[in-house]
């Protein structure tokens, strides 16, 4: 464990009894009650979670908009301060690099928000690609601390902390403000399928916040507040979110993931992998991974054959147990995009189970 990082908040979450795990480098907390309690208390209540692990990159420059239209699959053309905008980063053949969010913080100056674990591949690939534009990166991961905090009761959880008026902050936009004093990000942003913000903090900075949120939460008299990584992966689940290496990597491309969408092919820019992209969407008319539930608490786990009649058509991508279902869910993909998916079973300790194959959120589906 000596070799792990640690995200700036650390002893706080030892004192409140976190477990922790090594994820993607990072001495990360798991858990504090159960996964089961905090699940339900994002679904109804709230919850906070830190994401401190989270990379941070700056994108500054004259040519910030050309390098970002063509390093991207999105659309930045009219990305406006105060947005932001989910996005894939690709490979020529359309694999993916990393799924990311690009916030406008002003104009000509940019934060991208990265996975963890591809934090340093992503910095080394976007400096790889720069040469041409006139653009300056910046690497500044250990100066931020993030915390998400998530839940229907999120932005009555925040209002007495920030001066800002919530109820104008759309989903996706962002504001510069004060939160216990504290300069911050405050973005209407997250990663469970609920309401909720993420906090962009000065890693310096950063306790005294928590301390501020921490007080909140006593005053509200909030159960199960805190809030682990494993029902970050429940929730994003139930919600139909892909996770890098399991529903999007260099393997899997946005057009089969379903994650077309974030893909602009008639943009007026050209982008890495483009051509790919555009055979793929011709190729694959439809996704070929989908989201499925399961009538039994058993979980296929990631790499499980799947099978349709005594034929192995495909495998699992992701899988856990939904507090709210009260069974299994997950994600697979299918081999071929000329199979349906009907009939798709998956076999755990002897016994064939059916997956249902149900559009997200799977919480919300009957």
């Amino acid at each position: 464990m000596s070799d792990l990082k640690s995200i700036p908040l650390q002893s706080f979450y030892e004192q409140k009894g976190a477990r922790f795990v090594d994820f993607a480098g990072w001495n990360m907390p798991v858990q504090f009650t159960s996964i089961i309690k905090e699940h339900e208390a994002v679904r109804k209540r709230v919850g906070l979670f830190d994401v401190s692990h989270m990379g941070e990159i700056i994108v500054t420059g004259e040519g910030s908009i050309d390098y970002l239209n063509y390093l991207l699959t999105n659309d930045f053309t009219n990305l406006a301060p105060g947005n932001s905008k989910y996005t894939m980063m690709c490979y020529e053949d359309g694999g993916v690099v990393d799924d990311l969010i690009v916030y406008a913080l002003e104009p000509h100056k940019y934060l991208l928000c990265v996975n963890a674990s591809n934090c340093d591949k992503d910095f080394a690939w976007m400096q790889q690609h720069a040469t041409n534009f006139e653009v300056d990166l910046s690497n500044v991961s250990e100066d931020y601390a993030l915390l998400a905090l998530q839940g229907p009761m999120a932005a009555e959880f925040l209002l007495p902390l920030q001066q800002s008026t919530l109820d104008d902050l759309g989903r996706f936009a962002h504001i510069e403000t004060e939160l216990a004093g504290v300069e911050v990000i405050l973005s209407r942003t997250g990663y469970t399928g609920e309401d909720g913000f993420e906090i962009y903090i000065p890693a310096n900075t950063a306790e005294s916040v928590l301390n501020a949120l921490d007080e909140r939460a006593q005053e509200l008299e909030l159960e199960d507040f805190y809030c682990g990584l494993g029902c970050r992966d429940s929730l994003r689940l139930e919600a139909g979110y892909p996770l890098y290496g399991h529903e999007i990597d260099s393997e899997i491309d946005p057009i089969r993931a379903g994650l077309g969408w974030t893909v602009k092919l008639n943009k007026a820019d050209d982008f890495r992998g483009k051509s790919s992209l555009s055979d793929l969407k011709t190729s694959y008319p439809r996704k070929v991974v989908h989201f499925y539930k399961i009538e039994d608490r058993r979980i296929a786990r990631q790499g499980e054959s799947v099978y349709q009649g005594d034929s192995v058509v495909g495998r699992v991508l992701s899988g856990t147990y939904s507090p709210i279902t009260g069974g299994a869910i997950g994600s697979l993909i299918l081999d071929d995009v000329s199979t349906t998916p009907e009939g798709l079973t998956v076999e755990l300790r002897g016994k064939s189970l059916d997956l249902k194959i149900t559009r997200p959120p799977l919480h919300l589906t009957k």
